[in-house]
């Protein structure tokens, strides 16, 4: 028999390794293309004595920032001022997502409930706050709304609740001795409560009997309540109710009118495009599904709870996503009613000190940042809910 000669395929048409190489040769390009324009921008910057660094945050801020979540005062850096900004910006994209979420699901499922009102009215805000603009949204909830509200001695009162033209003012929570222990517990009960149920209910599937896991759930975390408040012999925290001083309220919380108004238009105009999302999910699962539930008796809510709404989160999820990402983004139009948001803060920093680059450098990868956990826990959120091939 003849010998047969093994001859290799030459590494330039062998199909496995030419898109290897195209793709290593267009990430030197844009490397290439990144690099020229970085360094043509320090060179211009260097023509015009701009220094590029970021030794200017370890400077004195001296403006003074009114909302807060830490500590704040004008003597501190451009550092602490910039964490105030992102702090306050994490703050109502994570409060609007999950308001926005819960308004949207409703307003979603009203859009095809049976009763003529209830869809009528929930079309009606779809198409006004879904077709406005959100800055002019956010103008209005601010200067026709907020600031037009009664003067503080003349606020709108609900028990212990003040609503004035500085804000609302609420009870809110202090923290005593005991909210380490009782934050430690409840965590641990959740944990637990969260093992039970999936071994209650795994266990409920395997036996075909019913083991109550939402019971067993429930019950290790009022246990861990229990003990905490045995532990502690007080509550997880101390409650401040607001009360009128001489020029402002003290004590509780104030919401201040920047922050209640980009916080509602933000919830509000999101909230639309979510309810159509939910909308489109519940209609794209098969009528089929609803007929049988209806043909075992099962009522309307029950019906949407268990059978239909689980197999539209798998749809729901993506675009929904794309909607909190939207949120977060559009939470930076807080610097046209002078909510101290990033942007309101950085804008301050880069008037005072300059740096133009760096600090839309620092905004750029602090909002890529956000976007990219959103994304990440969205996408396994996602994962959890899809369908496992067998």
């Amino acid at each position: 028999m003849p010998k047969q000669n093994n001859v290799s395929t030459p590494f330039w048409r062998d199909n496995r390794v030419i898109p290897i190489i195209l793709q290593i040769l267009f990430v030197i390009f844009v490397l290439i293309i990144g690099v020229f324009f970085i360094n043509n921008a320090l060179n211009g910057l260097a023509r015009q004595g701009m220094e590029v660094g970021f030794g200017f945050l370890n400077g004195t801020a001296s403006f003074n920032i009114t909302e807060t979540l830490i500590d704040y005062q004008p003597t501190d850096t451009y550092k602490r001022a910039l964490l105030v900004g992102i702090l306050n910006t994490i703050k109502v994209s994570v409060i609007g997502i999950i308001l926005a979420t819960f308004i949207g699901v409703f307003v979603g499922i009203s859009r095809l409930s049976t009763n003529w009102l209830v869809q009528k009215l929930a079309g009606l805000y779809i198409e006004i706050f879904r077709n406005t603009p959100l800055l002019v949204q956010i103008f209005i909830w601010y200067f026709a709304v907020f600031l037009q509200l009664p003067q503080v001695k003349e606020s709108i009162t609900i028990g212990s609740f003040h609503l004035s033209n500085r804000g609302a003012s609420i009870p809110w929570f202090e923290a005593n001795s005991g909210t380490f222990v009782w934050t430690i517990l409840l965590i641990l009960g959740i944990v637990a409560a969260i093992v039970l149920w999936r071994t209650k209910l795994k266990s409920q599937v395997q036996s075909g009997k019913r083991k109550y896991p939402f019971v067993y759930a429930l019950g290790s975390i009022i246990a861990a309540l229990v003990i905490a408040y045995i532990i502690t012999q007080q509550g997880p925290a101390n409650v401040t109710v607001p009360i009128l001083g001489n020029f402002n309220f003290e004590g509780g919380h104030t919401l201040t009118p920047e922050f209640l108004a980009i916080l509602i238009g933000l919830t509000v105009y999101t909230a639309t495009y979510i309810a159509e999302i939910v909308r489109a999910g519940i209609l794209s699962v098969s009528k089929g599904q609803v007929e049988a539930a209806k043909a075992l008796g099962v009522k309307g809510s029950t019906t949407m709870r268990l059978v239909i709404f689980p197999q539209a989160i798998r749809i729901i999820i993506p675009p929904v996503t794309s909607q909190y990402l939207n949120l977060t983004k559009n939470s930076s139009l807080a610097i046209a009613v002078g909510y101290a948001d990033l942007v309101f803060v950085g804008n301050t920093t880069l008037n005072q000190a300059g740096h133009a680059v760096e600090m839309i450098l620092i905004m750029i990868l602090v909002y890529l940042s956000l976007s990219i956990l959103t994304s990440w826990f969205m996408n396994f959120f996602n994962k959890k809910t899809q369908i496992v091939e067998r």
